[in-house]
């Protein structure tokens, strides 16, 4: 019977609380049970109270809105509460039982979330947290090294590959703490730092004021701390071995910009990394098509990214594909004199983009060699659809396609253009007069119209009619016979696809440093198609046995070019007992120059 009014009374103030929540505008009543056994008349009930202002009314909500219950509040509260004990519980262990100091034991405490959880799994949160785990502490060492590697901003799937194999604890490392504390005294952030060792872990490793000494030098560069910070931030790698040869030589390049030095940290981000051979080469590069000093300082300004981001992993890429098509060096590094506005990550992305489409439809590598080269602007000028989209709306096949861009690619490319282009841009690609002066250019030398050969030759030459004109004449005026020239081109097209200056520049190298006649170009023209860089690596040391009596003078160019690598070694280099070394030194030394 008392039972029965116990669990009566319990009931019917239940729900005097229940109907009382819906107008307090305060939190909810917490309901405590403690000791709950089988006997009702033993349950104690706790109530919390809360004064309001007055009955307010909630306003109506919507089924489709989300309502915290009381439960869950309380479990939030809870568990954050539950966290900064643990925090508080792993600083005193780090602080006063393993002795590290009061600023490393707070940062670790406070930036390992995932440490602390996995630290509150081992004890029953309903417990007393603090106690809990000082005691599990107490006889469970940790392994300090997890949570140390978190606070600096690793997750914990990058935390367990840097774990030492025999240690647990911070201070039996002391040099890696030694080299943290120089790091993060110099001014970089904890955050960056665990970054920074998973790319290169020397820079931890290194015997006491090694590594200040290294971080001095890139000062003694003429660079700020701030800049210095940054660089080491996002490149760790500078500070592993000497200063960085590459990187002193883009400063030095930069430097002769009129770019200061410091200037380089406005063109680094702090999500990358870089390769500054790369980054160099690609300076290089650039200079190399002719870029000049102050169209290179007006790039920086405007397309950073394709220099610095990726390391000018764009332009590899793109020169790379180039040269596959079968382009020689020297023909590529002329389509990019010839069409300076493609410098800009916008426009090597659509010529890339234009190259896979081209793939995408099967076409012959030859053929896109010869659009790409006859096309280079348009490409960069337009993104194009997918070859999907273009087989739906011009409802053929992509075999079908292939033929269709073969006959006017310069049409093809503003049709499957996702933008509209210029107008000019279009006349410009699409003028008529250019066709009509390259077939007069052919017929000039001796084709005949409408013919097999003609329509092969259209392929191999590249370029419009006047520029091959022009380069026809330069041979003329370099002292060849105009006939003797046409011949030339017969047996090598692709001596008329560089252009004036490398051909220019290949006649006087034969001519003032060989001193060869120029009749040895009537009987190989094909020197003329060879890069600058395999022609003055060769004949330096072909020259170098001509000195030393080992080899004839004046041998035929094809003689010395156009034999494999293995064999001019085996006749060019091991004939004489310094042979192999110097050309390393000459290897070495072109590629400094």
């Amino acid at each position: 019977m008392l039972t029965s009014r116990t669990s009566g009374r319990v009931s019917v103030l239940s729900k005097m609380i229940a109907n009382l929540n819906q107008f307090l505008p305060l939190s909810p009543v917490a309901c405590e049970r403690s000791n709950v056994g089988l006997n009702p008349s033993s349950i104690s009930l706790k109530v919390r109270y809360f004064r309001g202002s007055g009955l307010l009314c909630r306003p109506k909500v919507s089924s489709s809105e989300s309502i915290q219950s009381p439960c869950a509040v309380l479990a939030s509260q809870g568990s954050r509460l539950a966290k900064t004990r643990a925090q508080g519980v792993l600083f005193d262990y780090l602080h006063y039982t393993r002795s590290l100091s009061f600023t490393d034991a707070e940062h670790i405490s406070k930036n390992s979330p995932y440490f602390i959880k996995d630290l509150l799994s081992k004890v029953d949160n309903e417990q007393d947290v603090s106690k809990s785990l000082s005691k599990f502490l107490r006889y469970n060492p940790i392994n300090e090294f997890e949570p140390f590697f978190e606070s600096l901003g690793l997750s914990p799937s990058e935390v367990s590959p840097l774990l030492p194999r025999h240690l647990m604890y911070l201070t039996d490392d002391g040099i890696m703490l030694e080299n943290f504390h120089v790091l993060y005294g110099y001014g970089i952030p904890h955050s960056k730092i665990g970054k920074m060792y998973k790319e290169a872990r020397e820079i931890l490793e290194y015997d006491y004021g090694v590594l200040a000494l290294k971080l001095q030098a890139y000062e003694n560069l003429g660079l700020s701390k701030t800049t210095v910070i940054k660089l080491v931030s996002c490149c760790p790698t500078l500070l592993v071995g000497g200063v960085d040869h590459n990187f002193v030589q883009v400063l030095h390049k930069l430097r002769g910009l009129g770019i200061k030095n410091d200037g380089i940290g406005r063109y680094l981000s702090g999500r990358d990394t870089y390769d500054w051979s790369r980054v160099l080469n690609t300076i290089n590069f650039l200079d190399k098509v002719g870029c000049t000093e102050k169209q290179f300082s007006n790039f920086l300004k405007t397309n950073p990214a394709l220099v610095f981001e990726g390391s000018g992993k764009k332009f590899y890429v793109l020169f790379g594909r180039l040269l596959k098509l079968g382009l020689e060096k020297s023909e590529v590094y002329s389509l990019f004199i010839q069409n300076p506005k493609i410098f800009s990550v916008k426009c090597i992305n659509n010529l890339l983009l234009a190259l896979d489409f081209l793939f995408a439809v099967e076409m012959r590598v030859e053929d896109i060699a010869y659009i790409t080269s006859g096309n280079f602007e348009l490409m960069s000028t337009c993104s194009l659809k997918s070859p999907k989209t273009m087989c739906r709306e011009l409802k053929v096949g992509r075999n079908e396609l292939s033929h269709i861009v073969m006959g006017d690619p310069s049409k093809f490319f503003y049709l499957a253009s996702k933008s509209s282009i210029k107008d000019d841009e279009l006349v410009a690609n699409q003028n008529p007069s250019n066709h009509l002066e390259k077939n007069a250019f052919l017929l000039s030398l001796g084709y005949t119209e409408n013919s097999e050969d003609m329509m092969k030759a259209l392929k191999k030459f590249r370029g419009r009619g006047d520029q091959l004109q022009e380069r026809f004449d330069c041979l003329v005026e370099a002292g060849l016979d105009c006939n003797a020239v046409k011949d030339m081109i017969r047996h090598a097209p692709t001596v008329l696809n560089q252009s004036k200056g490398v051909i220019e520049e290949k006649i006087d190298y034969l001519k003032n440093r060989l001193h060869y006649p120029l009749e040895f170009l009537v009987s190989f023209p094909t020197y003329l198609c060879y890069d600058m860089e395999r022609i003055n690596l060769r004949f330096s040391m072909y020259m170098w046995l001509v000195e030393r009596g080992v080899a004839k003078p004046r041998l035929s160019l094809s003689t010395v070019l156009a034999s494999s690598d293995t064999r001019f070694v085996k006749y060019f280099v091991d004939i004489h007992p310094e042979g192999p070394s110097m050309w390393e030194t000459l290897k070495k030394s072109l590629c400094s120059s």
